[in-house]
């Protein structure tokens, strides 16, 4: 399997995929690895995600640079998702001890009750490219500190990642036939499918994880899905700083190169601020630096997909067509990489896929509205269900609106983000099941009911 480099299209590299034989053989290591490793103590595992946790910061350089060869992002942002999986990875050092331990209900008459947390066994983990680290730590370390073994397949377009994470937790002390990769394309993750796994949590397009939940429905066990989003941004007449809003606003549409399951996708704007924030964001949207993501000056990396270009182009001339114009970008640029410009249409309205589907890329349409009241209903028109987000110098008007997004987090002036302290979760298209906080924890472990009497 060959790994390019999206923004020069050379070949990095190439390397084996799995087969169905080593498929196997890797999972029979697995069953065999869980056992074993259920048996060691709380505290050693996390001793040992401590390790990962250092080595992490010690290899950073070499795993941003391997991070941006193989998927495109800014340099800059590999190095902050390496820094914002180890905060995620110190939350579960920190807290699991507390949400995974015996828990005491009734120590006191003749029947004594307590709840264990026993792991769920061998967990298929199959990841995502556009973060590898963090949607990755997401599972995969709670998953480990409750007792389980992992079969991790990352994407095709983030395998030598999945190979770096690999080699880390391994020389953590993680044994190898408690942590195994599936190197491979869809024809992998379809074998793990096969597999009798005691649990399927995945990360990508709500179309593939329909298709997962449907066919491990029969094994009843977990099936933890994070999916996509169509995540709207709304602009009230209030707002303090219009220029700031837009900046944060275009953040949250380009950032990693647009490619967020939560990354804003449509923007709402309140008739009386809508001609300032589209000038503001317009002209900041025109400052950014398409290029070469080793490049510290560069702002827009490639997508890290060829075929995203004709999708996100094929969405821009639709809207187009229907009516849009397009303020800013709108084109494929010329030379070597599949890059994309950052790109703003106005002029949208929900008959245009731009406004309905997920983009996925450094693209998004603004839409004027008059009311609080039109603003809901069109960022309630929507298959999707993962984040929204609302600006305002009123929280008690924004709260307002936020408690009626059907979504499964809601942001007051800020965007696109997430925090291990609190459940990542989607509603509708958007997922099933919840990572981070205390319930991401205890997602991989099953409770057990102990009645104690004599």
């Amino acid at each position: 399997m060959q790994i390019i480099n999206p923004a020069t299209e050379a070949i990095i590299t190439e390397i084996t995929e799995d087969t169905t034989l080593t498929v196997k053989e890797k999972f029979e290591a697995l069953t065999i690895g869980q056992r074993l490793w259920a048996t060691v103590s709380l505290e050693e595992r996390i001793a040992v995600i401590q390790k990962f946790y250092d080595l992490l910061e010690l290899h950073k350089d070499e795993l941003a640079n391997t991070l941006t060869a193989e998927m495109g992002k800014p340099l800059q942002q590999s190095l902050n998702e390496l820094n914002g999986a180890r905060a995620r990875i110190l939350f579960f050092i920190e807290h699991s001890a507390k949400y995974l331990s015996d828990e005491w209900i009734t120590t006191e008459g003749a029947t004594k009750e307590k709840i264990v947390y026993e792991p769920l066994g061998v967990i298929a983990n199959i990841s995502a490219w556009n973060y590898p680290y963090l949607v990755g730590v997401n599972v995969f370390i709670p998953a480990l500190i409750g007792g389980n073994a992992v079969f991790y397949k990352p994407s095709e377009y983030a395998s030598l990642t999945g190979l770096h994470i690999q080699n880390l937790l391994h020389q953590a002390g993680i044994p190898s036939n408690c942590f195994q990769t599936a190197i491979g394309r869809g024809g992998v993750g379809e074998q793990l499918l096969q597999l009798p796994m005691d649990g399927y949590f995945f990360t990508g397009s709500y179309k593939t994880g329909k298709y997962i939940a449907e066919k491990v429905a029969s094994k009843m066990v977990p099936c933890q899905l994070e999916l996509g989003g169509k995540d709207p941004l709304y602009v009230m007449d209030d707002v303090e700083d219009i220029n700031k809003t837009a900046a944060d606003a275009l953040e949250g549409v380009v950032y990693n190169n647009g490619q967020s399951c939560c990354a804003v996708e449509r923007i709402y704007v309140q008739e009386k601020v809508y001609d300032a924030f589209v000038d503001a964001y317009v002209a900041q949207c025109s400052k950014l630096v398409i290029g070469n993501p080793l490049d510290k000056i560069t702002d827009i990396g490639p997508l890290s997909r060829k075929e995203q270009q004709a999708f996100l182009l094929n969405q821009v001339n639709d809207a187009v067509g229907l009516g849009a114009t397009i303020m800013c970008g709108g084109k494929i640029p010329e030379g070597k990489g599949y890059f994309f410009e950052p790109t703003v249409l106005v002029n949208v309205h929900h008959a245009m896929k731009l406004m309905k589907e997920e983009s996925f890329g450094p693209v998004v349409g603004i839409q004027k509205v008059k009311d609080d009241a039109e603003a809901i209903q069109l960022m309630q028109d929507t298959a999707y269900g993962l984040t929204a987000a609302v600006y305002s110098g009123n929280f008690e008007r924004a709260e307002a609106v936020m408690k009626q997004m059907v979504t499964g987090s809601v942001y007051w002036n800020c965007c696109d983000r997430v925090s291990a302290a609190l459940p990542w979760s989607g509603r509708k298209q958007s997922g099933l099941g919840a990572t981070l906080s205390y319930q991401g924890i205890r997602a991989f472990v099953q409770p057990k009911a102990y009645h104690i009497r004599g």
